[in-house]
């Protein structure tokens, strides 16, 4: 029954989930939650109408994949500018990495990581804690502070997080395995990164593609192909992060056929660029894994996408300051430049290019972008569907509207280095709603620090 009142009803608009499109619909909220999802003409009236003027309402977009560097390395980055960031950017909810100073790998730095949202917060946010050689027994304690899900850094990475040995990490899929939660890896081998990267220093390579040639596919598809065989023998549920190559969605996808519980995600940079992109934009570009060729990113697309390897986007937000990623000399020596780059307010946008391309319709865009990152790590249907009873979170764009980012500075983030600048795009978010609460609207982020909450999972 659709009830006759409501906080909010947002209205005019296309609703959009993976299972179809509703013209001429809309939403109305009650105390932060979806009372009801009807054509216009069924809405009830409302303390307050949001008009989505003819746009797309989806639930709210999950970004699985940010680097807030709080705390510790707030000149960066902290909870307060990235999901300010992400409001602007359409994105609801998002899940900080570990690799913060200090790292979060013990209950008490989850804690602080969880407190430094709640006071800072503009959207919904959760966090991983890092799995090393010294923290396998704090496992069940962190899955008791309310963690979202566990991650290994196999490669050598911003952070310089050391990995476990190969028996370590079977025993933490185990331990992991116990508390029903999901592990996640940096998929590189470290030993492959490290023999290229001392040997392009010692010959002189030092171009930024360069750098992205010391950490080859194989690399990646060694990594990928080694976890999913330890997932097997554990029973374990495991997710490969920032999938960059073709040959990496390739393994994911054996891992699938064998009925390993694998999943994956993407970027919109691997999606969007090739290594072209580091002869045009040099360290600007410099990331981790690298951007690939022209024949992986398309395998990348038809194994991935097409066929289904990849089930998320995410963005691999990364903020550093201009210097640390050499702005000012982007195709000086690459090894004196850092890697990542932001991506929260460009990450909509591309994807709706593609789906303006046709390359993926808008139910898919929901599906990879909202509800099977929900999905993969239990958040889901309070996240990431619009089922009645569930947090209200909207993202809204227009499909339609071209435009150029022509330059960092119409960001939000503390520091806004990106290879998205001087892209053009087809859509864009108009309206992000939290919880029922607009947090950003008219080109304005309008809601308040602290106002996010972390998602309670089970």
């Amino acid at each position: 029954m659709i009830p006759m009142t409501a906080d909010l009803v947002v209205r005019n608009c296309t609703v959009v989930t993976p299972a179809g499109r509703t013209p001429d619909a809309g939403v109305a909220v009650e105390d932060g939650t979806i009372t009801a999802v009807a054509r216009g003409d069924r809405l009830p009236d409302a303390e307050r109408v949001l008009d989505a003027d003819g746009g797309v309402l989806a639930p709210g977009v999950v970004d699985c994949h940010i680097h807030n560097r709080e705390p510790g390395l707030e000149y960066k980055e902290d909870w307060e500018s990235a999901t300010r960031a992400a409001a602007a950017g359409g994105v609801t909810t998002v899940v900080g990495m570990p690799n913060t100073d200090p790292v979060i790998d013990r209950p008490e730095r989850l804690e602080l990581k969880y407190e430094r949202g709640e006071a800072g917060a503009h959207v919904d946010f959760q966090s991983y804690a890092v799995v090393t050689s010294e923290n396998l027994e704090a496992i069940p304690d962190l899955d008791d502070a309310g963690v979202l899900g566990y991650k290994i850094f196999l490669g050598s990475t911003v952070g310089d997080v050391p990995p476990p040995t190969d028996g370590e990490i079977l025993e933490a899929m185990e331990r992991i395995g116990e508390t029903g939660k999901r592990l996640g890896f940096h998929e590189e081998n470290g030993e492959i990164i490290d023999y290229y990267t001392e040997r392009f220093q010692a010959d002189g390579r030092n171009d930024p593609i360069d750098h992205s040639h010391s950490r080859p596919v194989i690399a990646e598809q060694e990594a990928v192909e080694r976890m999913v065989t330890f997932a097997a023998e554990t029973d374990a549920s495991i997710h490969m992060f920032h999938v960059s190559s073709g040959s990496a969605a390739e393994a994911v996808a054996r891992g699938k056929e064998r009925g390993v519980d694998v999943t994956a995600e993407t970027t919109p940079h691997y999606l969007w660029f090739t290594e072209e992109v580091m002869h045009e934009k040099g360290n600007v570009a410099r990331i981790q894994p690298p951007i690939r060729d022209a024949d992986e990113r398309e395998r990348l697309w038809e194994v991935g996408i097409d066929g289904g390897a990849i089930d998320c986007v995410a963005t691999d937000h990364a903020p550093h300051t201009p210097e640390e990623k050499k702005v000012d000399d982007p195709f000086g020596n690459t090894w004196e430049a850092t890697s990542g780059f932001v991506g929260l307010e460009t990450e909509v946008p591309v994807v709706l290019s593609f789906v303006d391309r046709g390359r993926l319709t808008l139910e898919e865009w929901v599906r990879r972008h909202s509800t099977r990152p929900a999905q993969v790590w239990g958040m889901y249907p309070e996240k990431g569907s619009l089922q009645i009873g569930t947090d209200a979170d909207f993202t809204i764009v227009d499909p339609d509207e071209e435009w150029t980012l022509e330059s960092s500075d119409e960001l939000h983030s503390k520091n806004c280095v990106t290879p998205f600048v001087g892209e053009s795009f087809v859509g864009k978010p108009t309206a992000t709603v939290v919880r029922g609460e607009v947090v950003y609207e008219d080109g304005a982020v309008v809601g308040e620090p602290g106002y996010g909450t972390r998602v309670d999972v089970d």
